[in-house]
């Protein structure tokens, strides 16, 4: 069995932002040269989220509204989590609604998608370096 680990690193430059990291993905099955197999992308920290779904903007806004109804940012100290000195309780709900990983089939040394299905990083408490591990494994 052929496996592969890699560290993808984010340092966005706004406090929520999607970002599609298909390619980067891709490269890394190839890297691999896993030919059946399966793919974990994991976010790596409480604040962010690995999602798959369609690379549409006008949906992209929609979650970012959609998520800000649910868990808004603020005022702060609505959350008891903040009370301790932070500032991101409502990062941590986002990531607990979106989801903190995904696995994807590899079959004959691709992604096995869907229609339009494409891998996203999503990240709710940006302007910080952030890790997504990517691992890879199959024949």
């Amino acid at each position: 069995m052929k496996s592969l680990t890699e560290y993808l690193i984010f340092n966005t430059k706004t406090r929520r932002e999607f970002v599609n990291i298909t390619l980067d993905i891709e490269k890394l099955v190839k890297k691999s040269k896993v030919n059946e197999g399966l793919c974990l992308v994991n976010a790596m920290h409480i604040t962010a989220s690995v999602f798959i779904n369609d690379n549409e903007s006008g949906l992209h806004n929609d979650y970012d509204k959609w998520l800000e109804g649910l868990a808004p940012h603020e005022p702060i100290d609505q959350y008891d989590h903040n009370k301790i000195g932070e500032d991101n309780a409502d990062a941590h709900l986002k990531r607990q609604v979106m989801g903190r990983e995904v696995v994807v089939a590899i079959t004959d040394s691709e992604l096995d998608f869907g229609p339009w299905e494409q891998i996203f990083y999503g990240e709710f408490d940006g302007r910080r370096q952030k890790r997504v591990l990517v691992k890879i494994i199959g024949e």
